[in-house]
């Protein structure tokens, strides 16, 4: 077996390289990869090298979104068998601090997340991966839609924290991917009007192949134009995953009184002009989300079982070969990109 992994070696800059094929340790599984999303984060490190406090190191392996078919389980996995189709949860965290025995593992402090620095991501034809945290894909069940589970479980994490119910409003701004995998979920949870908005066309008229109602916030004063959407009322849950400081001033004032805020994006380090007196006075609730914990069976019974159509979000398919052209033009060419695949053969 050749390993071939795609290495980001400079700003972007995205070599090829052969690297040894790994061997399962106890409990993991050797996957054969068949399908990598590109992601916002993923841009972002090939873009500016950093979010945040975490610096990429070159080279460096991109990509976290994956699934693909298990060729070899190491001593001790009985779950998983050579064959399975299997969706790779990239986080991996310590298993014994605080968050992680009260069943918040996303908040583990040392978890070890495939493409976040220091650790490389899955970008390469063989990763190993602790079985646990690998699931199994019925067969209706793609790779490709394997590979966007890990966006969907976001969504599905911003549409339970947001409660979203049976008849609820939603706003969501953004329709990005994590916007789209939002709305998803919402229209899944039972929500009977969602409104999403963005300034970018191609994504409002996906959203609007989802069934949402789309603000173009570029040509409409978007607290305004809910108001008329909503009798005046707003929605019952409000989803950011803009992040940016306009949205999220915004989300206070298109909750109606007694919502929800669930805050998803991070693009605005701090927010400036925030209204202060609707929170208080509607008595709105704030929350936020960072990745998602336990949702991963959640997603695949959701696509497999016709709830969900993660289809939809898909916009551009590319080889493993074409990893270059593939980051290069989904980072520059945002109006007509909506989300990114990368497929192995």
């Amino acid at each position: 077996m050749k390993n071939t992994a795609a290495f980001l070696t400079d700003i972007e800059k995205i070599e090829f390289r052969e690297v040894e094929v790994p061997r399962p340790k106890e409990g993991e599984v050797l996957v054969k990869m068949e399908a990598i999303g590109v992601c916002g984060s993923d841009l972002h490190y090939y873009s500016h090298g950093r979010i945040g406090d975490f610096v990429v190191e070159f080279p460096f392996i991109l990509g976290h979104e994956c699934a693909g078919t298990v060729v070899e389980t190491g001593s001790g996995v009985s779950e998983l068998k050579v064959g399975d189709r299997v969706a790779l949860e990239p986080g991996v965290p310590c298993g014994h601090c605080e968050f992680c025995l009260t069943g918040r593992y996303n908040l583990c402090p040392d978890v070890k997340f495939f493409a976040t620095p220091p650790y490389d991501g899955c970008l390469m034809n063989y990763v190993t991966h602790p079985a646990q945290f690998a699931f199994r894909l019925p067969d209706n069940v793609s790779s490709i839609e394997g590979a966007l589970v890990e966006p969907l479980a976001i969504g599905i994490n911003a549409a339970l924290t947001g409660g979203v119910k049976l008849g609820d409003t939603v706003v969501i701004f953004g329709a990005g991917c994590i916007g789209l995998v939002s709305l998803l979920a919402s229209n899944a949870y039972g929500a009977t009007k969602v409104i999403v908005v963005d300034m970018i066309e191609k994504r409002l008229a996906a959203a609007r192949s989802m069934g949402a109602i789309t603000l173009n916030s570029k040509e409409c004063d978007v607290p305004a134009e809910v108001k008329k959407l909503t009798e005046g009322k707003g929605a019952q849950v409000v989803i950011d995953c803009g992040g940016v400081n306009a949205t999220l001033c915004q989300t206070v004032e298109v909750a109606k009184p007694g919502g929800t805020i669930v805050w998803v994006g991070l693009a605005s380090d701090t927010v400036n002009g925030l209204k202060i007196s609707p929170i208080s006075t509607k008595e709105l609730t704030i929350k936020s989300i960072f990745r998602y914990k336990n949702l991963y069976p959640t997603a695949i019974a959701a696509i497999a079982g016709g709830k969900i159509d993660i289809r939809g979000i898909l916009s551009d398919q590319y080889k493993f070969e074409e990893t270059p052209r593939a980051f290069a033009e989904t980072l520059k060419n945002a109006q007509n990109i909506v989300k990114s695949v990368i497929v192995f053969e």
